[in-house]
């Protein structure tokens, strides 16, 4: 029996375990789910999105459990609160659209023909969830996915292992139906064996484009619709016009906040020559203040990062560069805590290039590196150097000019004068290796359903 484990990053011990199910034990899960499928489908649909909302809710009642658990899982402090405004905010605002996101194409409506395009549930979708936002990426699937009609299983990351168990706890003490949204513990191998098997109609992977590539393998010949989201290197752009102080606050933030372990956190900053001194002097003082220590004292504002592994890849990445010339600028004297393991102290560089993997790889760590760019022409072609694409910030008062420049840029989405935000009335999308598909918006509920065709000819005297 294969025991899957969390090890916690606030002290390296093992938090919570539990027993991956068999294959067998896997396939009876998902027959219990297709089984379900129909009943839920045919229920209306308020009261499937009600449904949901009272497990939104739900959850919200259990914070007292969520937020520590959440810290013993993958590092956030608990000042933070855990994840409940994004999630609260996700799922009433794809309820709020779910009724004109699903309504009917009506074509014709006449005495001779129905015509019509109707949105029908896939049947059984597969969250496949990461643990550095568990709760608001997962709903990002899971909220219209049920409100569509659709059966939910959930997998979550070993590092957030408790998360599934929580929201489906909500969500079943709230009414939904035990065999309408399940979850699930799986090694990979079952994994991938269900996946090959056909046994989903649609799948939403959100981790590392490595773990990608092992989702399209595993699918390959079923035409199992696969939802993507992959790596990030995500770039800002400070313009010469732009509010220093402003982007200096939201740049620093989208590049520290939850230890630089952010989907779409600033990783890579380029700044007009005419601001490049003050925005960078600006940056080291913001930074600075943090306070690096144990997720479970209200007074942490920098915890560990999820485990010591990544935090092992950012140090790499940043002796890398600092090897090849590049400069690191936070001193490492303000963050005693910094312990070589999971407690890593945040980190500026410059004097960097697009030559070092720290510019270039995704580093998903609190270290940021920034480079000084004399145009738009320039920042441009360095932003777009990059084999990911998700989001891209752009600092001016301008918005003609950042409207310009965004259809230049490679991305999923163009910000102006914020950064590190996801909009649930806006598709979450991304191009190259930061995957395909897109959750969230009106969007995001066509991709959880099919288009079904009605050609309805009437009876004539």
């Amino acid at each position: 029996m294969t025991m899957i484990q969390c090890i916690s990053p606030v002290d390296g011990s093992v938090y919570a375990e539990r027993s991956a199910l068999s294959l067998e034990a896997a396939k009876d899960v998902v027959a219990r789910a297709r089984k379900a499928h129909r009943a839920w489908a045919k229920r209306p649909l308020e009261e499937r999105v009600q449904l949901v909302l009272k497990g939104v809710a739900r959850l919200n009642e259990m914070s007292d459990l969520v937020v520590p658990e959440l810290a013993w899982q993958m590092g956030r402090p608990v000042k933070y609160g855990g994840e409940y405004r994004g999630f609260n905010e996700r799922s009433n605002y794809v309820a709020s659209i779910a009724a004109d996101a699903l309504a009917p194409l009506v074509v014709e409506e006449s005495d001779t023909f129905e015509r019509r395009i109707e949105r029908e549930a896939h049947g059984v979708v597969f969250v496949i969830a990461p643990w550095n936002y568990p709760y608001m990426t997962a709903i990002n699937t899971i909220a219209p996915a049920l409100m569509a009609g659709n059966t939910v299983i959930l997998k979550h990351a070993s590092q957030t292992l408790l998360v599934g168990e929580r929201l489906v706890q909500a969500f079943v003490e709230a009414g939904v139906p035990e065999d309408v949204f399940q979850n699930v513990f799986l090694d990979h191998e079952t994994t991938s064996a269900l996946i090959a098997a056909g046994s989903f109609n649609f799948i939403n992977f959100t981790g590392s484009v490595e773990g990608g590539r092992s989702m399209e393998r595993a699918a390959a010949g079923t035409f199992t619709g696969l939802g993507l989201e992959l790596g990030g290197k995500d770039p800002g752009y400070v313009m010469e016009d732009a509010d220093l102080d402003a982007a200096v606050d939201t740049l620093m933030d989208g590049a520290t906040y939850n230890s630089g372990q952010c989907c779409c956190g600033i990783e890579r900053i380029y700044v007009h020559e005419s601001l490049y001194d003050s925005f960078v002097e600006k940056s080291v003082a913001w930074v600075s203040n943090y306070k690096l220590g144990n997720p479970l004292d209200p007074e942490t504002s920098l915890g560990p990062m999820a485990n010591k592994r990544f935090a092992k890849v950012v140090r790499e990445q940043i002796a890398d560069a600092v090897s090849k010339g590049a400069r690191t600028l936070i001193d490492p004297k303000l963050f005693p805590q910094d312990d070589g393991g999971a407690y890593l102290a945040p980190q500026i560089l410059v004097n960097v290039d697009h030559s070092m993997a720290f510019m270039r790889e995704e580093t998903f760590g609190p270290a940021v590196g920034i480079m000084k760019v004399k145009n738009d022409a320039e920042a441009i072609a360095l932003m777009n150097d990059s084999q990911y694409g998700l989001t891209a910030s752009l600092w001016t008062k301008d918005p003609e000019r950042a409207g310009r420049l965004g259809r230049e840029i490679e991305t999923g989405t163009v910000f102006m004068n914020r950064a590190d935000y996801l909009d649930p009335a806006l598709c979450w999308t991304g191009v190259k290796e930061t995957g395909r598909g897109g959750s969230l918006s009106i969007i995001g509920f066509h991709n959880l359903t099919r288009p079904k065709s009605y050609h309805l000819k009437k009876v004539t005297a």
